[in-house]
């Protein structure tokens, strides 16, 4: 496809090393908050896990080969509002320092998951106009069994929302550049998440989903 059209990224003031430092992946255990939300699920939320991301943001904007995808909504079809780009399990990871952040996250996670993470799914958020609507990961196992999605932020900071299935108060985090969130247990078939559109000035920011075997 052609150039990407996005805004100017405002990326986290806490992000100072040098370009010559590189990525740095911090270290999880002893240092993740997990949040309980009952009904089985969870969240962990570690802020600024990785630093020095800006040149990796840089490279994803570039070169991951992004799509726009349309989906029948009623009696129209419409644009879905970002940008997305899939690696399945035998897939390369588009750039060495997320094969580095799957394998710092399987080390950490796989005894609890019982399995490894192996695909990887990028969504692109342009500005604030780009969002994704509330929904679970339920296609595949997710629907039926517990399982793990990890998510890293790159970029511009934007709200992820949850809150229950069939009602309830919503819970809201703000993910900044090199934040993860891992959502576990029950929670894509009994909670739900969303990115809400936003008036405000924003600039692009890309999700890493990192899943297991068969969980879309």
């Amino acid at each position: 496809m052609s150039a990407v059209q996005i805004s100017p990224v405002q990326t986290s003031l806490f992000d100072l090393r040098s370009p010559e430092d590189g990525l740095s992946l911090g270290p999880l255990g002893g240092m993740i908050t997990r949040q309980v939300l009952g009904r089985g699920a969870w969240v962990d939320l570690l802020p600024g896990w990785l630093s020095g991301t800006d040149a990796l943001l840089d490279d994803l904007l570039s070169q991951v080969p992004w799509r726009a995808e349309q989906r029948q909504m009623y009696d129209r079809v419409v644009e879905v509002p970002r940008l997305l780009s899939f690696y399945g399990e035998d897939d390369p990871l588009p750039h060495p320092e997320l094969v580095s952040a799957r394998e710092a996250l399987n080390a950490h996670y796989r005894a609890e998951l019982g399995e490894l993470f192996t695909t990887a799914g990028l969504c692109l958020y342009r500005d604030g106009r780009d969002s994704v609507a509330w929904h679970g990961d339920t296609i595949g196992r997710g629907k039926a069994e517990d399982t793990m999605v990890a998510i890293v932020s790159l970029g511009s900071a934007r709200t992820f929302q949850l809150r229950p299935r069939g009602g309830g108060a919503t819970i809201q985090h703000r993910l900044g550049h090199g934040d993860l969130l891992v959502m576990g247990g029950s929670c894509q078939r009994t909670w739900e998440h969303a990115i809400p559109k936003t008036a405000r000035p924003v600039g692009a920011r890309i999700s890493v989903q990192f899943r297991p075997r068969g969980v879309r």
